[in-house]
């Protein structure tokens, strides 16, 4: 080839290179558009991932396996564990290791010694209940139990457990140690304070409806305020219900006429249910809204669980 050959193909040889540079550049603004174009019709989301990858982004397929979810253990409460142990405990005794008692005993708590008491000189529990428990370290347990006996006499004991780092196992690793109940707590003054009288239009509306809720004299709903949803008791365990007392939380309970519609106020109520084997004090907080001029029963409250809702 003639040198005059080669030099004009060299110097036609950048051209070249240039254009080549420049259609990559255009293919890669005409992908960049399409993928765009592609967001803005598949919606907002897409959108700005497209924004933020640009054309070169490879995207992963979405797996069809779920995604482990990793939760911590929850320690378990070994109370019915303890309870169940001093109840079997209470009820053994070494001169009768192999008793259905002794046996579940031991095999709570293989190092534990059976109680040894005297023939007849104790009666057995009537009943057994696990009344507090206490988280110590490494998975121990504190669970106090209370023993009570047919003459009234109520003893408690504490057991030692222990939990696995499941918190699905127990064992007792202690014998049980007898220690004084729990100290009677405090009782912040009542709300009510208000008396109702016995004879007022809002001590006639509860007792009409606790006739019905515990005694099944009449249907319920007809004393509800709209909205509300209670069952009675079912089937009606007393025969007759009587109000004795009705406390309000304010000085709209006692008014002499009903107050305006949508008034609202708390009461608290003590009736005295009457069955075939005798008589039973009951009391109860209940709601009560205005309507109409009469009062309904917007909810019916036991200790601190409130029954009755929104249909």
């Amino acid at each position: 080839m003639s040198p005059g050959k080669q030099a004009s193909e060299s110097d036609a040889a950048p051209p070249v290179a240039a254009g080549a540079r420049l259609e990559k550049m255009r293919r890669r603004v005409r992908l960049s558009r399409l993928a765009l174009f592609t967001a803005i019709a598949a919606g907002p989301i897409a959108l700005g991932v497209a924004v933020m990858s640009g054309p070169t982004t490879v995207a992963a397929a979405p797996s069809d396996k779920p995604t482990a979810v990793r939760t911590a253990a929850t320690a378990a409460d070994p109370a019915g564990y303890a309870q169940v142990f001093v109840d079997a405990w209470l009820r053994s005794s070494t001169d009768d290791a192999n008793s259905a008692q002794a046996r579940l005993a031991q095999s709570l708590a293989p190092d534990v010694d059976l109680p040894d008491p005297v023939a007849s000189a104790q009666p057995k529990p009537a009943s057994v209940t696990a009344v507090r428990s206490a988280q110590r370290e490494d998975g121990e347990w504190a669970v106090t139990v209370a023993a009570q006996y047919a003459d009234g006499r109520l003893r408690y004991f504490v057991v030692p457990v222990t939990a696995d780092a499941s918190g699905a196992s127990f064992a007792v690793i202690g014998a049980p140690g007898a220690v004084a109940g729990p100290a009677r707590a405090g009782v912040a003054k009542s709300p009510y304070g208000v008396s109702v009288p016995s004879d007022g239009d809002l001590s006639l509306a509860v007792g009409e409806f606790f006739g019905a809720y515990l005694a099944g004299a009449g249907d319920v709903d007809r004393y509800l305020a709209p909205g509300v949803k209670l069952l009675p008791v079912s089937p009606a365990p007393y025969t007759a219900v009587t109000v004795q007392e009705v406390w309000g939380a304010d000085q709209a309970a006692a008014a002499e006429q009903v107050p305006a519609d949508g008034t609202r106020v708390r009461v608290r109520v003590a009736v005295e249910a009457v069955d075939d084997a005798g008589r039973w004090p009951l009391a109860y907080d209940i709601d009560l809204k205005a309507r109409s001029g009469r009062w309904e029963v917007a909810a019916l409250e036991s200790g601190t669980v409130r029954d009755g809702g929104a249909r």
